[in-house]
This record gives C-alpha cells, structure tokens and sequence, in this order.
C-alpha cells in the first residue's frame, strides 16, 4: 500500500512506471524538436562560426553594447523595485485598515492600476512627462519605464502583502491587543515580520517580472535596456539576430537565476532565525523588551 502525504498519494508501481514511461516519451520529443530547430537552423546558415564568434572574439560587442545595455536594464528594475516595494507593502496595509475612508480608496487605486497592462502605463507616462513636464527627451524613457513598473507592480506586491498578512492565524492580533499594542504596533512588529517569510516567494517571482518587463520599454519607447541591443549588435555583426537574442536570452536567465538564489537563501535564513530564536517586540508599557509571548 503506497504512503500517504498531507498533499497527495505516493504514487504505487504502477504509477511510478506510468511516470517514467511519460518521462520517456517526453525527452524523446523534445530532443526530436531540438534536432529539428538545428536542421533548421542550420539550413538558414544560422550556426555558422561567423555569426556566433564575435561574443567570444570581440570584446567590444560586450563592452559597447551588451554589458552597458545590462546596466541599463538593472538601473531601471532596481529603481522600480526599490520604489515599489515600500509603495507595495502600504498600500497592503491601507487594505487592510479598519477605516472605510482608508481602505476603500486604496483598494480602488490597487485594483485600477492592477488592470492596465504595464505596457500601457509606461507610454501614458512617457506622454505625461513630454508634455507636463521638463525631463529631457533623453531621460524620459527611463522615467516613463520606472513610473509604468512602479504602478503596476506596486499594485500587485500590495495584494501579496494584504493575503500574506491575512494568511497568520487571527490568535496573533488577538495576543497583541491582550499586551495593549495598538493597530500599527501590531502591524510592524508582529504581523509584518511573521509575513514576510510567506510572502517572499511570490515577492521574488514579481522582482523577476519587473527584471523582464524593463525590456518593453526598449521596444516601445526607445530605452537603451538589454534586449534593445540586439538591433545594433545585428546592424554591426552581420545579420546575426538568432544567436544575438540566445546570448541575451542566457543572460537574463543567469540574472533571474541570481536574484532567486538569493531569495531561497534569504528565506531559509529567515526560516532559521525563527526556529533559533523567538520574535522580540517593543514593551508598549514600559518601554523595554520582553521575548515573544504570542
């Protein structure tokens, strides 16, 4: 009889032998598309030496184009994040409060600028600081690619922080309140750190979003990001756009790869300092530590 799980059913043998048998004919699909791209491929003369040694041979096409595009495009996702993620997490706060004068027209912003596609908010933007503002031409697809990812994704960190917090057991604010803490008091120091540790895997994959969706500026508004130097890297090297966007492609995977090795770090440090050590919180009466009792 298979083993059971909180989750689901240990698969029996036969199951087992269904999934490797499944497994099987998977990789032999996928090895036949793969050959297939190659042949193909190959038939474009798309893997011939010339088309791929400038990224190993000339050190300027990293130089000039990609390693400035890089920075370019971490300029712009550092600025949104940094900015998105406090906006974020207050506006999942002011979801949460017990003022309806609060709630209600935070949610409303949450849930408007959570429907329009990022896309869209970055050209409204780039449009509003053309013609209200003095940002220079060079500047503003920077600003129009920040303001448009600050929104959107500030929106949708504030439903992760709002279901997050939502997700601790209610005893938690009940044992605030018996110590006398206050709304906010409990907020930032019992219900918020608790959270966090829930919340950082889908806080990662948004940061990882943001990483990505910088590209679309390049696209639309001209913003000299990553994904944008493939035209110019195609116009100096000769026509070698497959295996210009495969470069760009590995680099954004080691990139994202980075970012969430360090938040499954992060995480598992997170998760050990609770087992090793309990919470402290503020004595609201006296001013002192006391260890947690909740």
């Amino acid at each position: 009889m298979s083993a059971t799980s909180v989750l689901y059913d240990s698969p029996g043998a036969r199951a087992k032998r269904r999934n490797i048998l499944y497994t099987i004919v998977f990789l032999v699909l996928f090895a036949l598309a793969a050959w297939w791209v190659l042949v193909q491929m190959a038939d474009k003369n798309q893997l011939a030496s010339e088309k791929w040694s400038p990224f190993v041979t000339d050190s300027k096409v990293w130089t000039t184009y990609l390693l400035p595009g890089l920075g370019e495009t971490l300029k712009a996702a550092a600025l949104s994040i940094v900015i998105a993620l406090p906006f974020g997490a207050l506006l999942g706060i002011g979801r949460l409060s017990d003022h309806s004068w609060v709630r209600v027209p935070v949610g409303a912003v949450v849930e408007f600028f959570r429907s329009i596609p990022v896309l869209l908010m970055m050209v409204f933007a780039a449009q509003a600081y053309a013609q209200f503002t003095n940002v220079s031409s060079d500047m503003r697809p920077l600003y129009a690619v920040v303001t448009g990812l600050v929104l959107y994704n500030a929106s949708v960190i504030a439903e992760i922080v709002r279901a997050g917090i939502l997700t601790l057991p209610n005893g938690q604010t009940d044992a605030a309140k018996a110590i006398g803490m206050r709304k906010g008091q409990t907020m930032a120091y019992v219900l918020l750190p608790q959270a966090v540790t829930a919340m950082l895997p889908a806080l990662v994959s948004q940061l990882v979003v943001i990483v990505k969706d910088t590209a679309l500026g390049g696209a639309i508004l001209g913003l000299s990001e990553l994904l944008s130097q493939n035209r110019t890297i195609t116009a100096n090297y000769g026509a070698n756009t497959i295996a210009t966007l495969v470069v760009i492609a590995l680099i954004y995977i080691v990139l994202n790869f980075i970012l969430t090795t360090f938040a499954g770090w992060l995480e598992q440090r997170l998760r050990r300092g609770k087992k090793s050590t309990g919470a402290v919180i503020p004595d609201v009466n006296a001013g002192t530590y006391v260890g947690d009792g909740l």
